[in-house]
């Protein structure tokens, strides 16, 4: 019966997966089979809370998350959640002794959506560790099968792709996120006067940590390089559309790649790793 109720709660992981980001449902099947269960249960999970600070607007939100991080706790303490989405989370951090310390530096940044803030460097820095770079190391800690050395090895290259994902929502959603949420997560940046040259500098970082994060990609195991792969190569795909755009068109519309572009990208990763060229 556990067994049973294993998978049901993985297949639900999987379907939040799938409805919620195509892109990243196309990724995961570039991963061995193995580990795509395991990626949908972290990525049900983050989603699920990201839904309670992003969406649920005539809610107590506040109580909604406090509620939802006692749940956390409890299912990994106990090993068991009637919610699947969490049973299937508790399963992964049990199974591939994910910290717990990451879980709370992702919970924490989910908190600080909830009230108007500030960023300075400081408060950004934290915020992305938690919102971004600690899904990376949870996913790190699957993709290496509990090989702490490896993870240590591993860690300031996942931290950096997470960064530059984060940084390039934060470009891609500003409109979104100003408007409907009253968030600037850039420092010293003014949404109604940001100009090329803020772009510009928030881009400069960004190149730098994917350049970073592509060296620590040629090294993860091939049974998950491929689909880091993909994810990365959409990402570059989006810095490069955001980039050829001037500062007054990201704060119009949020940016997006093509269902035909993220075809392309895909085929040619499988090219590239095929041959030997990751």
């Amino acid at each position: 019966m556990d067994a049973l109720y294993n998978k049901v709660c993985m297949q639900c992981s999987k379907l939040v997966t799938n409805e919620y980001s195509t892109s990243f449902s196309l990724g995961i099947r570039m991963f061995s089979k193995d580990l795509r269960l395991p990626i949908c249960a972290i990525y049900g999970f983050v989603r699920f809370a990201d839904e309670i600070v992003d969406t649920f607007h005539e809610s107590d939100k506040k109580q909604l998350l406090k509620e939802f991080k006692t749940d956390t706790y409890k299912a990994i303490r106990q090993k068991l959640s009637l919610n699947p989405i969490l049973h299937a989370f508790q399963k992964v951090v049990n199974d591939y002794q994910i910290p717990v310390e990451l879980i709370e530096a992702f919970l924490e940044s989910m908190e600080m959506d909830l009230e108007p803030v500030i960023y300075d460097d400081i408060l950004l820095k934290k915020y992305i560790y938690g919102s971004a770079e600690v899904i990376g190391l949870m996913c790190l800690k699957v993709f290496v099968k509990n090989d702490d050395v490896q993870y240590e090895i591993l860690k300031p290259y996942a931290c950096a792709l997470g960064s530059a994902f984060q940084k390039i929502n934060f470009l891609r959603d500003m409109k979104s996120d100003f408007v409907e949420r009253g968030r600037v997560y850039f420092p010293d940046v003014d949404f109604e006067n940001f100009t090329n040259e803020d772009k510009i500098r928030i881009e400069e970082d960004i190149h730098n940590e994917f350049m970073m994060a592509y060296k620590g990609i040629k090294k993860l195991p091939s049974n998950s390089r491929l689909g880091v792969y993909c994810a990365y190569k959409y990402y570059l795909n989006l810095f490069y559309k955001i980039k050829s755009l001037p500062a007054s068109s990201v704060i119009e519309k949020r940016i997006r790649v093509s269902d035909k572009r993220k075809l392309f990208v895909l085929t040619t990763s499988l090219v590239q790793n095929k041959f030997g060229l990751l």
